[in-house]
């Protein structure tokens, strides 16, 4: 089974729950806000993405400007911006999904398909 964190007023996370749903993917849905993805998740997922921290990054998001993150993220330590994305769901790019052998961060149907082996 995989954990999808979303936000309930997200479009993009209600289009990837309705795939999931019409794919038959077992899942347990988090909302994003309330309970981020742990520090170890955000760990696996930074390591799917070969060290690169932007991905899982919300940028378009109030939170993520407000910090100044465009600018501090390049000299941000992989610790340091992992701890901030485990302590505000609204900075994680939704919706994150991890499970066995499988991370996906924000909703690219054909990615999910792959991933997933549905559709």
């Amino acid at each position: 089974m995989i954990s999808v964190y979303a936000y309930k007023n997200c479009d993009t996370c209600r289009k990837a729950l309705k795939w999931l749903k019409e794919n038959g993917v077992p899942r347990e849905v988090k909302a994003i806000r309330e309970t981020p993805p742990t520090a170890q998740e955000l760990m696996v997922a930074v390591e799917s993405h070969g060290g690169d921290l932007r991905p899982l990054f919300n940028t378009s998001g109030g939170d993520y400007r407000d910090l100044g993150l465009k600018d501090k993220l390049p000299g941000m330590s992989v610790a340091d911006a992992v701890s901030l994305l485990s302590e505000n769901g609204n900075l994680v790019k939704r919706p994150f999904v991890i499970g066995e052998g499988v991370v996906l961060v924000g909703f690219k149907e054909d990615e999910w398909k792959a991933k997933l082996g549905k559709g």
